[in-house]
Parts: C-alpha cells; sequence; structure tokens
C-alpha cells in the first residue's frame, strides 16, 4: 500500500517505507498520481512525456516504476532505493529512469605508485559481482607495494572523433586533405570556441577511392572528452563544408575511425585517450612467499599464455584479464562502461632479471577516463573518485584525469600479476570455489 501523500526532498534526501525519495517542496495527492499512472497503462501519456507534464523528473521516476509494478504484478523497492536525484541528472545521464541498480563495491590496497602524477599508496574501489577479483587484485597489490610499487608513466593523451567526408574522385580527396593541412590554424580555431579545455592538436586523414576520413585529436583536461571531441569536430566540419574550394560533403560525424566503443587496430597502434605503462620489479623472495610461485614460471605462463595463447587465437591483445579490472574501476566511478572494450585492449610483458626476480609491465594504449563529466557527477561514483584523491577537474586542468589513468594502469598490474601467479600455483579453480560460489575455505586469502 502507498501512503496518501508523497513528499520528495530535493537536495536532503530522505526515503519512505517503499525506498522512494521524499521531498518537502512538493506535495502530490496520491490519487491525482495513481490516475496518471491509470492514464499511462492507457496509452494517454507516453512514458518520455511525464517529467515536463509532472515539472519534476524524481515524480516522473515515481510514476514510470508504478506503471511498470502495474504491468508485471510485482513491487520494485530495491529499484526505488537510491540516493539520486533525478532532476538533476535525466537529461544528462539518463531517460525515463525508474530507479537505480546497486553494485557491491569493494576496495583493494594499499596500492604503492610511484608516478608521474600519481604518487604515494592508494586504496582502490572496485565494482563487481565477481568473487575473487578484489581478493586477486588485493593480493597483487601486496605483492608490489612490497617490492617497492609500480612505476607508471603516460606516453599518449588524446582523444579523437574522426568524421567520414564524401568527394566526388580520389583527385578531390586528395585536393581536400591538402587544404585542411594548409588550414589547420583556421579549423583548430573554430574548433576550440567550442570548449574551454578541449585543444585541437593534429587532424590525421585516410583515403579509400572517393572517402576521406578525418581523424581530429584533441587533449580534453580532466574530461574523458568523448562529447568535447564531438561537438567541436562537428563545427570543425561545418567550416568544412562552407570554405573548402571544391566539393565536400559530411557524410557522418563519425565513420569508425575514431574508434569508440569497438575493438580496433589504430588505436592499439596510435592511441586513444591515455597510453600508459605501469611496470614493476617483483623480489624473489616476495614472489614465493606472497604469490607462491617462482617467477621463472609467472614468466613462463606468460609467454605461453597471454603471447602465444593469444595470437594463436587471432587476438588484437595480449592479456589475461585487463577488463575485468577497468570495469570494477569504471562502475565504480562513472567511466563509460562501454569504453572497456578499447580501454582494456592491451599487453602484458613479463622478464627474468639477473638477479632471478621478476619484471612485469602492462600497457594500456587506449585508456579513456575522465574526472569530470558524465557519469563523474553521481554522489557514490564521486565518492569513489574523492577515495582516490582525483575527484573533480585537476589543478591545473588534466592532472586528475591523468593521475586516475595511472592509478588504473597500477591497479590493472596487480591484477594481471596475481592471475599469473595464481595459474602459476593452480589456485585459479581453488580461488573461484572459495570466494566465487560462497564456501567456506580454511585457507588465509591475502
Amino acid at each position: 500500500m502507498f501512503s496518501n501523500e508523497i513528499i520528495f526532498i530535493h537536495k536532503n534526501k530522505t526515503l519512505n517505507n517503499n525506498g522512494e525519495n521524499l521531498s518537502v517542496d512538493n506535495r502530490v495527492d496520491e490519487r491525482k498520481l495513481e490516475d496518471i499512472v491509470d492514464k499511462v497503462l492507457r496509452g494517454e501519456i507516453k512514458l518520455h512525456q511525464l517529467d515536463q507534464l509532472l515539472k519534476s523528473s524524481n515524480l516522473a521516476t515515481l510514476v514510470r516504476r508504478r506503471f511498470i509494478e502495474r504491468k508485471i504484478g510485482s513491487q520494485l523497492p530495491s529499484l526505488a532505493s537510491t540516493i539520486i536525484d533525478f532532476d538533476e541528472i535525466v537529461g544528462r545521464n539518463i531517460e525515463n529512469p525508474i530507479g537505480a541498480v546497486q553494485v557491491p563495491v569493494g576496495i583493494i590496497g594499499p596500492l604503492k605508485i610511484n608516478g608521474e602524477y600519481a604518487k604515494g599508496e592508494f586504496y582502490v574501489p572496485l565494482a563487481t559481482t565477481e568473487g575473487a577479483l578484489v581478493a586477486s587484485v588485493s593480493r597483487g597489490a601486496k605483492a608490489i607495494t612490497l617490492s617497492g610499487g609500480a612505476k607508471t608513466r603516460i606516453l599518449y593523451d588524446g582523444m579523437t572523433r574522426a568524421p567520414l567526408l564524401w568527394t566526388p574522385s580520389v583527385e578531390e580527396a586528395l585536393r581536400l586533405v591538402e587544404w585542411v593541412k594548409q588550414s589547420f590554424n583556421e579549423i583548430k580555431a573554430v574548433a576550440e570556441s567550442t570548449t574551454r579545455h578541449g585543444k585541437l592538436v593534429d587532424i590525421k586523414p585516410y583515403i579509400t577511392g572517393n572517402n576521406v576520413w578525418l581523424r581530429f585529436i584533441y587533449t580534453t583536461g580532466d574530461a574523458m572528452g568523448m562529447n568535447m571531441a564531438t561537438i567541436a569536430t562537428d563545427k570543425a566540419c561545418n567550416y568544412i563544408e562552407e570554405n573548402f574550394p571544391g566539393t565536400v560533403k559530411c557524410l557522418a560525424l563519425s565513420g569508425n575511425m575514431c574508434v569508440d566503443k569497438k575493438p580496433a587496430i589504430i588505436n592499439m597502434l596510435e592511441g586513444r585517450g591515455k597510453t600508459v605503462v605501469a611496470e614493476a620489479i617483483i623480489s624473489r623472495e616476495t614472489a614465493l612467499k606472497v604469490l607462491k610461485a617462482e617467477p621463472e614460471l609467472i614468466h613462463d605462463i606468460n609467454t605461453r599464455k597471454n603471447l602465444l595463447g593469444s595470437a594463436r587465437a587471432g587476438a588484437i591483445a595480449y592479456n589475461a584479464h585487463f577488463a575485468n579490472i577497468i570495469a570494477a574501476i569504471f562502475i565504480a566511478t562513472g567511466q563509460d562502461v562501454a569504453q572497456v572494450v578499447e580501454s582494456s585492449m592491451g599487453y602484458t610483458w613479463t622478464e627474468i632479471t639477473s638477479n632471478g626476480d621478476l619484471y612485469i609491465s602492462v600497457t594500456l594504449p587506449s585508456l579513456e577516463v575522465g574526472t569530470v563529466g558524465g557519469g563523474t557527477r553521481l554522489p557514490t561514483q564521486r565518492e569513489a573518485l574523492r577515495i582516490l584523491g582525483v575527484e573533480g577537474g585537476g589543478d591545473p586542468p588534466g592532472t586528475n584525469a591523468r593521475k586516475f589513468a595511472e592509478i588504473i594502469a597500477a591497479t590493472v598490474l596487480a591484477g594481471e600479476l596475481n592471475l599469473l601467479a595464481a595459474l602459476a600455483a593452480k589456485q585459479l579453480a581453488r580461488a573461484h570455489i572459495a570466494l566465487g560460489r560462497g564456501k567456506k575455505n580454511k585457507e588465509k586469502h591475502s
């Protein structure tokens, strides 16, 4: 049963007994709400019209949820339990909301990082439903920290958008490419007029027949930058169409040469977002004591599994499970989760040093992350970024996003190291039985 009166709180939220958000700003008669639900059920009101009709996305969320509850004949109190203010995020992060989903968040650390931007010991939040993942990354972090920490460096920083332009012939395509090269400063000024922090640093052309792709490359401050690059490139394309002394037409603002949310060799070679390397030397003593595996065996498994096995499978990335760690950090911190596709492509490399220690590194060519914009504005995601010391914009702009990228790379290194060691010590299945299936295990997991 619903209460007779619904009270919603705009800034300082509370919940009623059904887990629904309440507010003192608007008092809404329960019968009027149920009348609106009835009209939605009859098709007289569309779901997307509710926000404007009710002048409140919080109320619209409640009505949509009640509509679904009536449709399925069951209440949804867990979806209703949220601290999110839908008035703030509808039109920015979501459409037609009915509530929110919760994902467990674990913490790993301390993880010592000796980076250019990330310096010190960090505790990293991972949002996941996979048992054993947090424990696995934690053990890798312990081994890295005991061995002096991970060294991290950013090799490249640039977000891309590649529109597809049509010309009537390859000859005209070549003229267009030459004109774009000569007009770079003018195009740059037009593109940068749309943003405070975005800077156009290059335009790389690709020709196939009479088609031209122009891969615009931007630095985007602390934002991941996809929206920034899209808006800037749109204006640049309009300028090209209006000013090129020939025949050209922009067919698609994204021509799949960017490449966004798809695996692609071009991102592996040229980079997109941040290209980051994290490396560490794990002492033989630490490998044996913490990881329960000899450095030589870890190296052998990396060579045969990550390199030869991936090559035999025709993979374009050579690693054990980058996506596991990156997806968990992305969910926790409000990143664009679909960009796990390209962000988790990368390489794991190992060597045995002259004194018998293990050198291990991970290289992430296309890590696309930001600390402002998108899902980073959501309350729980902001708190996760706060744990890392990268909430909001950096001073100077861009430093928080680069620090964040280094932390992610070091955490990926920890996860990769431990999985290789677990395989070497034949611990993988045992860990998943103990932690993934909820079965008790007398052994300590550290």
